[in-house]
């Protein structure tokens, strides 16, 4: 099934499933229903990509792509899709931030809805930090240590590298892995940062499910 396909069929889903919502269109002068469902049902999925999509990619795609690929195949597969992954959860964590904040104003909202919207704030900051700062500081550095591995006939591992002699011999390609992994460090940092302001988040939200 073609992308546009799969993009067509899950907004007739939505389109159907806003149809038949009870109470959708009814609205009252303190309260419009269409607009105060539209930023419930924007935050709603817009957390819920930004959740599983780190999820994903933070505990479970990275790593597996970690142990089956070679590293620096494995790596320009993520210079590839660390942007993409980051523009989305930056854009949904914007969007949750815009609908959350309507729905709870700051001047009327409860301390809990305030530390919240913190959260989400804090989730978007990590994200824009790694899309604009971290992300294309690893990227720019891999490269440049791909260049000297290759010259060097290693970077074909999977895995850990077992090509530690070689990286010690090396004091130009040891500055460039030491500089790496301080820059790598912080972007995964970051990530987990925003992951975990999410997890905070989702904890509120469990509170309000009535099952």
């Amino acid at each position: 099934m073609a992308w546009s396909t799969r993009f067509l069929v899950a907004v007739a889903f939505l389109a159907a499933g806003v149809v038949f919502a009870p109470d959708f269109f009814g609205s009252t002068a303190d309260s419009p229903a269409i607009a105060v469902s539209l930023a419930k049902l924007a935050h709603l999925l817009c957390f819920a990509t930004s959740f599983g999509a780190s999820l994903w990619v933070t505990f479970i795609g990275g790593i597996i792509m970690f142990k089956v690929l070679p590293r620096h195949h494995f790596g320009n597969l993520q210079s590839k899709m660390f942007p993409v992954f980051f523009t989305l959860i930056s854009v949904c964590a914007m969007s949750s931030v815009a609908a959350f904040a309507y729905l709870h104003p700051w001047k009327s909202a409860s301390s809990l809805e305030r530390y919240q919207l913190g959260f989400l704030l804090s989730s978007l900051s990590f994200s824009l930090s790694n899309l604009l700062v971290f992300t294309p500081m690893t990227v720019e550095m891999m490269k440049k240590r791909h260049k000297v591995e290759r010259e060097l006939g290693i970077g074909e591992e999977v895995g850990w590298s077992k090509n530690m002699e070689v990286v010690k011999a090396n004091p130009k390609l040891a500055s460039m892995k030491n500089k790496f992994r301080m820059i790598h460090s912080l972007s995964s940092l970051a990530n987990v940062l925003s992951f975990g302001s999410l997890a905070m988040h989702s904890w509120y939200l469990a509170g309000k499910i009535q099952l």
